[in-house]
């Protein structure tokens, strides 16, 4: 006899999908074109086809611990050849955003992030943080904070002290670590639930050597972009999520390497435009630049592809860090120190965003997929 199974659609799951751009979800009506045009789709349970029809019937908890979701790169190709107009990959990006605000914590940040009207109480946070601290410091007599700095040098320095970010910033980065290290206990444990649930793998325990290996393999295709060559309609996002990727990285090692300078060697700036490093920095505020105005073409150039707010708050942000970086640095070699300090401030402000609510917004992503990619890796889907 056939086992019974009862489902609980939930109709306010579905339209939440429709505000983070999968409202064309029920133009869906299951021919399965999504699933075999996809060239980076399996053989054995292919998507988006089975998760269309999960999201269709409103079923939350099977989509959101459903690891499918986040192997699938956004690549174009379902959405283009959908007879009815589906968009089956919106609907799976649409998915992935509520997986984010589902593993994050607080929710109500999620929402905040997800949500334009507050997009200047966001801003604001980190404002009154550094200008709070920096008047309670001021007041018993450490005064790294200064509204009108002078000196014949023009450095950032001298109106928000290097060590006032650093004391913000390092709490702040690892406040965002543990976030994501709550999220990912859940995530990992809810996909290998689901798994197992749906015969994907057989293996209850996971074997951290196991996941290790995997982890180093996806890495390197993560790196060399591979899914994004495979896809045939977004084949040139590869270009730009490489250029901001790496551009990331490159400003990472920059910020590690002047935080030993300072710290340790009590080596203060400005530094010299001939230093290593300095170069290390420069290249990578250009390939933030670069690659954030191709990710914003081709966002724009695809009228076939919804793009929701949860999609541009990421470009933008990507945007501004690199312009107010560089902008920065241009306005103090030119000697306009007002200016300057003004978009410096602002950068301030667009770095802490990136580190605080990077767990809630759509740069998760870095994290969940190369997770999901992992644990794909790991159990060969079985």
């Amino acid at each position: 006899m056939a086992e019974t199974m009862t489902l609980e659609p939930d109709v306010g799951f579905i339209r939440e999908l429709g505000k983070l751009g999968g409202a064309d979800l029920k133009k869906c009506y299951q021919c399965a074109t999504c699933s075999v045009v996809c060239p980076i789709s399996p053989d054995n349970q292919p998507y988006p086809r089975k998760e269309m029809i999960a999201a269709s019937w409103g079923l939350k908890d099977q989509l959101v611990a459903d690891y499918d979701i986040w192997l699938c790169h956004n690549c174009g190709d379902c959405t283009t050849k959908c007879p009815r107009g589906a968009k089956p990959g919106e609907v799976l990006g649409a998915l992935r955003a509520y997986a984010v605000r589902e593993y994050a914590t607080p929710k109500v940040v999620s929402k905040m992030v997800a949500d334009p009207k507050m997009l200047p109480i966001l801003l604001a946070v980190p404002a009154v943080i550094f200008i709070g601290l920096g008047l309670i410091l001021k007041s018993i007599g450490i005064n790294w904070l200064n509204f009108a700095p002078h000196g014949g040098e023009i450095w950032q320095s001298h109106f928000i002290n290097n060590y006032l970010v650093d004391i913000i910033m390092i709490p702040t980065f690892f406040a965002s670590i543990g976030v994501f290290a709550l999220g990912l206990k859940r995530f990992l444990a809810d996909i290998h639930a689901s798994a197992l649930a749906a015969g994907k793998t057989s293996t209850d325990k996971i074997d951290v050597a196991g996941i290790a290996k995997a982890l180093l393999a996806v890495v390197l295709t993560v790196f060399k972009h591979k899914k994004f060559d495979e896809c045939g309609e977004n084949k040139q996002r590869s270009v730009a999520h490489m250029l901001v990727l790496f551009s990331f990285i490159g400003l990472f090692i920059v910020t590690n390497c002047f935080f030993v300078a300072e710290w340790i060697l009590h080596i203060e700036g400005p530094y010299s435009q001939l230093n290593p490093v300095k170069w290390l920095g420069n290249a990578a505020g250009v390939a933030l630049i670069v690659g954030s105005v191709l990710l914003w073409k081709n966002r724009l150039a695809k009228k076939d592809q919804s793009s929701s707010y949860w999609d541009w708050y990421l470009v933008v942000l990507v945007f501004a860090l690199g312009v107010t970086g560089m902008g920065t640095q241009l306005l103090r070699l030119a000697g306009l120190a007002g200016p300057a300090y003004f978009v410096y401030f602002f950068h301030l402000l667009f770095i802490w965003s990136l580190f605080a609510y990077t767990p809630f917004s759509k740069l998760a992503h870095l994290v969940y997929r190369t997770a999901a990619m992992t644990y794909a890796e790991y159990t060969k889907r079985q």
